[in-house]
């Protein structure tokens, strides 16, 4: 098995039900947290899981050691003409930050997104205050193509901006 992560046997896989509730123990402090999705924070384990694990096209994990670290998920942005974008959620453990799992998860999901058929990812709500995802998707490739004013109350930070972010991923 070719590592994702150098010296890791990081795997990105599908989501199973069985890993259910280790895919909650990921969401929930960052649902809860309130800093970085657009999710109610008192979400109940099961709309968030099935936010998170039912409604999107696909929904991995990445594990190491049988311990999932991080998971995302692909799901059409928009329907009829709009449905060759995707959007894509990310989290990853906060112990496990600073590997590298986020951007592997990104580069990961871009390609599972071709194979699903999608021509290009859309971020909907990239927070201003959540530089260090800002700066990744820049770094992968992604233009920021809009700036909503104050869309987000973040609850430490008040109004912030929110960014939407975009990525053509087929070749011209």
């Amino acid at each position: 098995m070719r590592r994702l992560v150098p010296d890791s046997d990081l795997i990105i896989r599908r989501a199973t039900r069985q890993g259910r509730p280790q895919v909650w123990d990921l969401l929930q402090p960052v649902f809860r947290a309130g800093t970085t999705y657009a999710v109610a924070r008192d979400i109940s384990q099961e709309d968030a899981l099935r936010m998170w694990c039912d409604a999107p096209a696909a929904t991995y994990v990445a594990e190491e050691g049988g311990k999932i670290l991080g998971t995302y998920y692909i799901k059409t942005n928009n329907a009829g003409g709009g449905a060759h974008v995707c959007n894509c959620g990310y989290i990853t453990a906060h112990a496990a930050q600073g590997r590298g799992i986020a951007r592997t998860m990104c580069l990961h999901s871009q390609s599972e997104a071709r194979a699903l058929g999608y021509k290009a990812m859309q971020y909907n709500l990239v927070l201003s205050s959540n530089v260090g995802a800002v700066a990744l998707w820049k770094k992968l490739g992604f233009a920021e193509i809009g700036r909503l004013p104050k869309a987000f109350d973040h609850p430490e930070q008040g109004l912030v901006d929110a960014l939407v972010m975009y990525k053509w991923l087929e070749t011209e």
